[in-house]
């Protein structure tokens, strides 16, 4: 087996003390997350987490920092990914934009609210993406770089 570790990007968007969560039909159970997807060929990150953002939630996107990156291994599913999450601002939902066909809805919840959820959550990263940023976490966007076309 070729280890290939799934490229990823998230958006923690807060707005008024809450977090937009999107809810998402996987493996036939609903589960929340943030905005999220895979890196697509040729886009950046940021391209592609702003891509993802008005992909599940109808709203367009401007990442502000990164939040960090994280490895998430699945020995069970011998699959990993690799995460990196991005903070910023989206701005209203567009009329008549349809959301991804897994996503059930878009959510605002509170920190306590997502905590309390933490069973339902896609996975841990979920809430260390949040907690990060909570914590006050920015790393400049300067620190990523793109090589290539």
């Amino acid at each position: 087996m070729i280890w290939k570790p799934h490229v990823t990007v998230a958006a923690v968007i807060e707005e008024d003390a809450h977090f937009l969560l999107v809810e998402e039909h996987i493996d036939g159970k609903a589960v929340f997350n943030q905005p999220a997807g895979h890196l697509e060929q040729g886009e950046s990150l940021t391209d592609a987490v702003t891509r993802e953002v008005l992909e599940e939630t109808a709203r367009p996107f401007q990442v502000k920092a990164l939040l960090g990156t994280w490895l998430y291994q699945l020995s069970e599913k011998q699959r990993a990914y690799l995460r990196f999450c991005f903070c910023g601002d989206a701005g209203a939902p567009l009329p008549g934009r349809p959301l991804d066909k897994a996503i059930i809805a878009t959510h605002w919840l509170t920190l306590q609210e997502i905590q309390q959820r933490e069973d339902k959550l896609r996975s841990p990263m979920v809430l260390q993406c949040i907690q990060e940023y909570h914590r006050g976490v920015r790393l400049p966007l300067n620190s990523l770089h793109r090589l290539g076309t």
